[in-house]
């Protein structure tokens, strides 16, 4: 590992809603929030253009959890909604670290946010501008993993980063399930063909047919985003 030379030029990291809350009731940790901010910036001096697609869990998870019982499209439209709102949030503290940062909307939304172009995005990242994606797909039935899969196609990324709550890939829910097998490299097959719930298998199939690697890790482990992108062992390769 090298901290002052990075592995890649251009990255998407994908965060979800609920990394922005940690471990506390509150929808947003202040404490959470900053160190994601902190090390964003670090990776963003070494030279890396950074686009992140935010989820919106810590607010509202769609159609994947609707106690309302909502036409699901309905639900899926109102987590669109909370991912703005946290990429809203995700501008702010990282314009206030001293980057320039552009929200990019899928659902159009010209107050608060750009609707989506992709020659405007590429032009931004080559100015090292942060771009931050939400939205999704902008459209309902798709997850973020799918919108972030497809942004880092678009975009033509070099690796597609999954900051999750745990260090990679495992044959079972490690939150459930204990002495599982931790995977360090896996194909897009394997994914599939365990039926591993590391990301949806849409994303993967995405992420397959175009030759865009993922990497997933631990976002709870301080310093792991600049870790990400300079330690090719930290985490699970999925290529």
């Amino acid at each position: 590992m090298d901290e002052d030379h990075p592995l890649y030029k251009r990255i998407l990291l994908k965060l979800s809603g609920e990394a922005l809350k940690g471990d506390e009731d509150a929808c947003f940790s202040k404490t959470v929030i900053t160190n994601i901010t902190r090390e964003i910036k670090q990776v963003h001096d070494l030279g890396v253009e950074i686009a992140i697609v935010i989820g919106g869990g810590n607010l509202f998870r769609g159609g994947r959890s609707n106690h309302l019982e909502l036409d699901r499209a309905d639900a899926d439209y109102m987590g669109m909604l909370a991912t703005i709102i946290n990429g809203i949030a995700l501008r702010d503290v990282l314009e206030k670290s001293g980057l320039q940062v552009r929200l990019v909307s899928a659902l159009e939304i010209k107050a608060v946010a750009e609707s989506y172009m992709r020659r405007a995005v590429l032009r931004h990242l080559e100015n090292k501008r942060v771009v931050i994606f939400a939205a999704g797909t902008g459209n309902p039935f798709f997850t973020t993993d799918t919108a972030a899969a497809l942004r880092a196609i678009e975009i033509k990324a070099d690796i597609f980063l999954k900051a999750t709550m745990v260090d990679g890939a495992y044959s079972a829910d490690p939150k459930k399930v204990k002495n599982l097998t931790k995977f360090d490299r896996l194909s897009y097959w394997e994914v599939l063909d365990k039926k591993l719930k590391v990301l949806d298998s849409t994303a993967v199939t995405l992420c397959q047919e175009n030759h865009l690697p993922i990497k997933i890790f631990n976002i709870t482990k301080k310093g792991n985003i600049v870790k990400a992108i300079t330690d090719e062992h930290i985490g699970t390769i999925i290529c």
